[in-house]
């Protein structure tokens, strides 16, 4: 045992010794293994400190309350809850055909006597600033309350104490160019507020909030917004409780829930109750574990492990060939140790020891860098998180648990070197000389197993099976195998040396000669280039597909805008911004259909509202959409099938905000519908169908809806809505011509000789070009500055995003591929060294050296991307391949269901992203060898070669 424990010691202190002696190698070296570590290190260091423990919860959420009571919106019946206060239920069960409790609660009568409260409120509205009006939170609270102690942090000034006084976010402020001192007023309300500080909510960095005494704010606003028949502040209520003692225990929780109140309480949240003692929890449906199942976190778990063994594998092929150069430079000193009587368990420990070495120094470095990292960017990081960090939380375990992955990294990147170089003689060590050894014989065969294996296995999966993780198993098995294979493959390129000229022959003969270094140089460049290759196959292959199944919202290049709110007083000025930054060619205004009055939205629950529905006619309904029709349930597939292409049955795919609008013949011409007959007809005062199945006897009908609680209870029992049905004659189009969502077309003429209410919503533009960045941006400006997106839509065709990514996954195959190739040339130079001088010694230009080195490299990039290409096409199809299959099994599903607008087969095309399989087959290998040429130095100095 002291022996051995010797023998290490020594060997690690040959190794540390090695270390510094090449620093530029041990750098290399040392910066590919602490790379991956600086970067998980910092992950889970970022994550852990974001994370919050439940007492940092509580503090954001309750300040120094005990609790926070609500209202869950239940007419304030008993109900039941989870700990968490989240989650509620009636502790009644309700039938299919009871009604829901709804309604407000009475929280104030829940609170525990002689428990201190305050009042927590929050709405919202558009406030002026200095860009414009910024749709707000409004936020009312006594901050000045020590209860709100940690709900939020000032950052200056002071908290609002009397009416006319507001504190506002840090982000509002940036976001409205304001400053403290300034004033602000709500849209709608006259009133000015002054801000007299600033703070942030840790929790939501980004949030664009005021803070304003209680009753100072919202219901002023909220009356004004009402008074002029436009959306109130939607103001919500909380109650923060503090009862003192023990805190809002868990009886106390369950008695406000017998009122019909939530709670969020710390002492429950702190020490939870167990499940048997939720009543919310033995109900049907509800339960108290909601995590994943053990085989989803078995999967998660097998996924992640696969990921860290693919880098891991990454990291050893790319350091291996780093550790065998210098093993090779070390040749004679290792030979020393063999002349004094160490034996091969030696040679393997120094050079493991080189491993272990550069894998502590890894872990070190890459775990100290990740932790000045994030406590650098700490503030970077929070800002982009949107909330700041519960503390700057270290976990040891699990930071050595990282650096041991760098340290094994270091020490399987060296196995090979060390086996390698206690194989060779000590004469050989001491002499310089390179003695030829043959290539395994069993590893190209376990290749070719593992190869055609995994090879059977993904074309099972995407043949057989829906599983997409059997594909993706069988693919880095078949990957794993070429990697094996790779060896055997090296040699088959030899055979191209023949049709070569003399530097490219030499560089590729010696690749082959040295197949211990040139293949793990190639296995990495394969596997980087295969994953490249595949996320690049089946990101063009998505790519083609989503641009087959892209439906236009309108014609190419025309814009609309929509915006419905106050009846549309804002609708000319929104019309008037577009056709001032827009290259405007055709406007046309549209209105929409009200009921009730010209302030009513669709499906607005607003008192003296309802709603407008296209009557379709009994005869022309789908019977599969009516499943109360008797008989319906009881159709064949075959039946469905049928019935699914039947015309009343078809579905457009489009959908728009107002299926009715009220317009003239100008809307028809900006929606390209080439039609003189429905042109004719807007201009006689008939209407115009896009869907003939809401026509009968040259009419449609469009039917009022005053009661809408009756028509939602008469629709989920199958039955029509009642209301008043307007009839207009009407013009239907041809069926190639596209409505884009719109149904039906009203002359204003029609829907005021019907008595129908209108109001303004937007318009339609054609243009002369597509409008560009600067004049969009232009145009959202003038919409920020009346305060509303006016609901702007351009088209601009399908446009993808992929063409950064392929680019981005182009450029990391090449800078692996060339970091990969450059160490295996390095290894080649430093092999070659002997033969290099005798070249020079007889004559040799000095380019020969650079030439050769750059074909050395060159050679080694492409082996590796020609292999890499081939391995990485075969998991694209494979997942596009099960992709097919499980849409065409979803497709039948539905046909056989009956479901409309089946009509096409899925379309799951295998595109070859032919530019970036060329940019690696060509440039990137091109680039390789004209890097390490121009790295190179020409000359070097003549020097006696060697005996033998």
């Amino acid at each position: 045992m002291n022996r051995w424990y010797h023998s290490w010691v020594a060997a690690v202190r040959i190794a540390r010794r090695d270390a510094w002696r090449f620093k530029g190698r041990s750098a290399l070296v040392l910066a590919m293994i602490a790379l991956p570590i600086l970067g998980v290190s910092a992950v889970d260091l970022t994550l852990r400190s974001a994370e919050l423990s439940t007492e940092q919860q509580m503090d954001r959420g309750l300040g120094a309350a005990d609790a926070r009571l609500s209202d869950p919106g239940m007419g304030g019946v008993p109900i039941h809850q989870a700990p968490d206060g989240v989650s509620t239920a009636p502790a009644k069960d309700y039938g299919e055909n009871d009604p829901w409790p709804e309604g407000a609660g009475d929280v104030p009568a829940a609170f525990p006597a002689g428990a201190r409260t305050l009042k927590d409120a929050t709405g919202s509205g558009k406030l002026r600033t200095g860009h414009g009006l910024l749709n707000t939170v409004i936020h009312e609270l006594d901050a000045t309350d020590p209860m709100t102690r940690g709900m939020m942090t000032l950052d200056q000034g002071r908290f609002p104490e009397k009416a006319g006084e507001i504190a506002a976010t840090t982000h509002f402020l940036e976001s409205g160019g304001l400053e403290i001192g300034s004033t602000v007023a709500a849209r709608g309300l006259a009133t000015e507020y002054r801000i007299v500080g600033s703070y942030e909510l840790p929790d939501s960095l980004k949030a664009d909030e005021v803070l304003a005494p209680p009753g100072t704010f919202l219901a002023p606003l909220d009356k004004a917004l009402k008074a002029d028949d436009l959306p109130g502040t939607e103001t919500s209520a909380t109650y923060l409780v503090s009862v003192g003692g023990d805190g809002f225990t868990w009886n106390m929780v369950q008695k406000a829930n017998s009122q019909g109140v939530a709670v969020v309480s710390r002492a429950v949240a702190l020490d939870p109750p167990a499940d048997s003692d939720v009543p919310l929890f033995q109900k049907d449906g509800w339960g108290g574990e909601y995590g994943q199942s053990a085989a989803s976190d078995a999967a998660a778990l097998a996924v992640v492990a696969t990921v860290v063994g693919l880098a891991m594998l990454e990291i050893c092929l790319l350091a291996g060939p780093a550790f065998a150069v210098g093993a090779r430079r070390s040749a004679r000193q290792l030979g020393l140790v063999g002349a004094n009587g160490g034996d091969r368990r030696h040679i393997r420990a120094i050079v493991l020891s080189g491993g272990l070495v550069i894998g502590v120094a890894a872990a070190v470095v890459g775990t100290a860098l990740g932790l000045l990292l994030t406590f650098a960017l700490r503030p970077l990081l929070e800002d982009y998180m949107g909330q700041r960090f519960g503390s700057f939380d270290i976990r040891p375990l699990e930071l050595l648990g990282i650096g041991a992955l760098a340290v094994l990294t270091g020490l399987l990147a060296a196995i090979v070197p060390a086996i390698t170089s206690s194989r060779q003689s000590v004469l050989a060590s001491l002499t310089g000389r390179r003695g030829v050894r043959r290539s395994s014989r069993v590893l190209p065969v376990i290749g070719l197993i593992a190869a055609g294996l995994g090879i059977t296995i993904t074309l099972y999966g995407a043949s057989a099976s829906d599983n997409v993780t059997v594909v993706a198993g069988g693919s880095a098995l078949a990957e794993l195998g070429i990697v094996a294979l790779t060896p055997a493959l090296v040699g088959l390129f030899g055979r191209l040396g023949r049709w070569l000229p003399l530097s490219p022959r030499l560089a590729l003969r010696d690749a082959v000669r040295n197949r211990g270094r040139t293949a793990p140089a190639v296995a990495a460049v394969l596997a980087a280039v295969a994953g490249t290759v595949a996320v690049a196959t089946y990101t063009a292959s998505d790519d083609v597909q989503q641009r087959a199944e892209y439906s236009a919202r309108l014609p190419y290049g025309v814009v609309s805008v929509m915006n419905g709110e106050g009846g549309g007083r804002d609708v000319p000025d929104i019309r008037a911004a577009v056709q001032k930054h827009f290259p405007v060619d055709e406007r046309a205004d549209v209105a929409r259909v009200a009921v009730g009055n010209a302030n009513c939205l669709p499906y607005s629950d607003a008192k003296g509202c309802g709603r407008y529905e296209i009557f379709t006619p009994e005869k022309n309904r789908c019977a599969l959409w009516t499943q109360d029709r008797p008989g319906v349930e009881q159709l064949t597939p075959a039946e469905r099938r049928k019935l699914s292409k039947d015309w009343r049955c078809e579905e457009d795919g489009q959908y728009a905000e107002y299926d009715v609008l009220v317009a003239d013949e100008k809307l028809l011409s900006v929606l390209a519908v080439d039609d003189p007959a429905a042109v004719d007809a807007l201009k006689n005062g008939k209407a115009v169908s896009f869907d003939r199945r809401n026509i009968e006897n040259g009419k449609i009908g469009i039917k009022l809806i005053t009661d809408t609680d009756k028509a939602d209870l008469m629709a989920q029992k199958g039955k029509d809505a009642p209301g008043e049905i307007k009839s207009f004659p009407v013009h239907q189009v041809a069926k190639s011509a596209e409505g884009y969502g719109v149904k039906v077309v009203l002359p204003a003429a029609a829907a005021k000789a019907a008595g129908l209410i209108t109001a303004p919503v937007g318009a339609y533009f054609s243009t002369d070009a597509l409008p560009d960045s600067t004049q969009q941006q232009k145009l959202e400006a003038a919409l920020d500055t009346l305060g509303t997106d006016g609901g702007l839509y351009v088209e601009k065709g399908y446009t993808s995003d992929n063409s950064i990514e392929l680019l981005a996954l182009a450029v990391f195959a090449g800078l692996v591929t060339i970091g990969a190739a450059g160490i295996a040339t390095g290894l080649a130079q430093t092999d070659a060294e002997p033969d290099l001088k005798t070249l020079a010694a007889v004559g040799a230009p000095p380019r020969v050296r650079r030439t050769l080195s750059g074909f050395q490299c060159g050679v080694v990039a492409a082996m590796g991307v020609a292999l890499g290409s081939a391995a990485g096409v075969l998991p694209a199809i494979g997942l596009r391949l099960t992709e097919e299959r499980q849409q065409l099994k979803w497709y039948e599903q539905a046909v056989n269901d009956g479901m409309g607008g089946m009509n096409e087969v899925p379309y799951v095309p295998i595109v070859v992203p032919w530019e970036t399989l060329a940019a690696l087959l060509v440039a990137v290998p091109v680039g390789a060898a004209l890097l390490a040429a121009l790295v190179t130095r020409s000359r070097t100095a003549v020097a006696r070669r060697a005996a033998g």
